[in-house]
C-alpha cells in the first residue's frame, strides 16, 4: 500500500458512510454478527455499499462464518473483502478465499510477541493479517471493544505478508499508533463513536485527519 490506508468499521447508517467516504477512508467495514452493536443484516450491507464507489473497499466482518452465511453475503458484488474475527484456523481461511473468490483478512489477536509470531501461520492462506487486542476471556465479542495492545510488540518483526493495525485506535492516539508501528492499514471503530455502535460523522472526520498527518 503505497499510502495509508484507513478502515473506518462498523458502519450501519447511510450518513456515517458518507462521512468516511467524504474523509478520504480507503475500506468501510461492516459488521455482520448478530451479539455486537454494529451488527447489520445482509440486505442492509447491500444498500449501505450501493452508493460506494469502486476504488473504496468494502468489507465484511464476520465471525467463525458458516458457507451459508457467506453465500448470502457474497450474491452480488456489494464486497471486495472478509474479514474473519474468530477462530478460523489457516485452512479454513483458505477454503473461504478460494470458494467465495473475494479477498481475505484474519484478525489475530495479540497480547504477546508470540501471538505475533503465531500469525505466521495464515501466510498463504490470508491476503492481510490485521493485529487486534486480545479480548479477556468470556468477553461477548471478539473485537471492537476499544483495548488496545503493547505496539512496541511489532517492532522489527518482518511481517511477510500486507498488515493492519486494529484496537483501541482513536483520534489521540493513531499518529502516535502510526509511528511505533509502522502500520500501512490503521483500523477503527469504537474509537469513533458516542455509544457503542453510534458512528459520529465529527469523529469519522478528525480520525482520518489525525492519521493522514
Amino acid at each position: 500500500m503505497s499510502r495509508l490506508a484507513i478502515k473506518i468499521c462498523g458502519l450501519s447508517t447511510p450518513e456515517t458512510v458518507g462521512a468516511a467516504m467524504r474523509a478520504d477512508a480507503t475500506h468501510l467495514g461492516f459488521v455482520h454478527f448478530p451479539k455486537s452493536p454494529r451488527h447489520i443484516e445482509a440486505d442492509q450491507l447491500r444498500a449501505l455499499t450501493a452508493p460506494v464507489p469502486s476504488h473504496i473497499h468494502r468489507v465484511a466482518v464476520l465471525v467463525d462464518p458458516t458457507d451459508e452465511v457467506l453465500t448470502e453475503l457474497t450474491a452480488t458484488d456489494a464486497l471486495t473483502a472478509l474479514q474473519l474475527h474468530g477462530k478460523e484456523t489457516p485452512e479454513r481461511v483458505a477454503i473461504i478465499r478460494q470458494r467465495f473468490g473475494l479477498s481475505v483478512w484474519k484478525a489475530i489477536p495479540v497480547k504477546t510477541r508470540a501471538d505475533i509470531d503465531a500469525a505466521r501461520a495464515y501466510a498463504g492462506a490470508a491476503d492481510l493479517l490485521l493485529f487486534d487486542a486480545k479480548t479477556p476471556d468470556g468477553a461477548a465479542l471478539p473485537g471492537g471493544m476499544g483495548l488496545r495492545f503493547d505496539w512496541t510488540l511489532l517492532r522489527g518483526v518482518p511481517i511477510s505478508v500486507p498488515w493492519g493495525l486494529s484496537g483501541g485506535l482513536g483520534i489521540d492516539n493513531v499518529a502516535e499508533a502510526i509511528r511505533i508501528t509502522g502500520a500501512p492499514l490503521v483500523d477503527v471503530s469504537s474509537g469513533v463513536e458516542n455509544a457503542p455502535g453510534i458512528k459520529s460523522v465529527d469523529k469519522i472526520m478528525a480520525f482520518c485527519n489525525a492519521a493522514s498527518s
